[in-house]
């Protein structure tokens, strides 16, 4: 039971909702506070789980068609599983939500409770947000970039604390230009992810009967979309400051691995397996460019 709840909650990708809410809310001048230590933990693996363990729950039908289930970026989950992943997802997020839903400033509670919804949205049946095409691509950004807002959400709100008159670099003691261009480049990053990453399942997701962006769209026409939203983002991230702005070669990255399938069709749709493989460990590395760039923001 324990390794299909982690391998429900892709291990992978942990890094993707906590980085993001560390990231901002040290940036903020947050400090390593107890909000600072519960946010990071309950974005690492909770809400992770959450977000995956519905998933696998409402998808298992295409997931058993799928040929990159089964590992790390996701578990074909047995039917007697799906009653308790689902209550483990509930289990483990409800004391960290309860805990916020307390103690954060209102605007912070709106954004947990918007970015727990998206969470259920994308999956759960009666609303499969990730059926309805582009609302997929940008439902699944949210599940993303709603910590890093959750994060601003939560110090802006407290006018008392560290982060009042705070001079801590891109974001300082509100959201600067720079902040805000970073955060909507990240929204188009991770709607380009989504789309690029439904690529590979049109034939899975056809045979189910399900829609996503790719199956309207077509892979050409999603491959499409993705690279255009990886070099807007990079645009974005180019018309930051120094030493921010050196993050606009790491959206290039993005859209060098995306741009080399723009001539596929819906025949050769899962070669794009290889890109997004590329696209997994391109996190890590992008992950490591941004942590040095924000450092030296800091410093300088």
């Amino acid at each position: 039971m324990l390794k299909h709840l982690i391998l429900s909650s892709r291990p992978l990708s942990w890094v993707n909702t906590a980085y993001p809410f560390g990231a901002a809310y040290l940036l903020m001048g947050g400090g390593l506070s107890l909000d600072f230590w519960l946010g990071s933990l309950f974005f690492l693996v909770p809400y992770n789980l959450a977000m995956y363990g519905i998933n696998d729950v409402f998808d298992y039908e295409s997931d058993m068609r799928n040929p990159r289930k089964g590992g790390v970026e996701g578990s074909v989950l047995d039917p007697a599983l799906h009653r308790p992943t689902l209550l483990a997802a509930v289990i483990s997020c409800l004391p960290f939500a309860l805990y916020f839903l307390v103690s954060a400033p209102w605007a912070a509670k709106a954004t947990l409770l918007f970015s727990l919804f998206a969470v259920v949205a994308y999956s759960a049946k009666g609303l499969r947000f990730k059926e309805i095409p582009v609302l997929d691509s940008v439902t699944s950004s949210l599940h993303f970039s709603t910590p890093a807002w959750f994060a601003v959400a939560l110090l802006a709100g407290d006018a008392g604390g560290d982060a009042a008159g705070a001079d801590v670099g891109v974001l300082g003691s509100g959201v600067s230009a720079a902040g805000a261009l970073g955060l909507i480049a990240f929204f188009l990053w991770g709607m380009a992810s989504q789309a690029f990453g439904a690529v590979q399942d049109i034939g899975p997701d056809r045979e189910a009967g399900l829609k996503s962006i790719a199956t309207a769209l077509g892979a050409r026409g999603t491959v499409a979309v993705a690279v255009g939203l990886y070099a807007a983002a990079a645009v974005l991230m180019g018309l930051t400051s120094f030493p921010l702005d050196i993050m606009a070669v790491v959206g290039l990255a993005y859209t060098a691995n995306t741009v080399r399938f723009l001539s596929i069709d819906d025949a050769s749709a899962e070669r794009t397996r290889t890109g997004w493989q590329v696209f997994l460990w391109l996190n890590y590395a992008a992950g490591f460019v941004l942590t040095m760039v924000l450092l030296a923001d800091a410093l300088l």
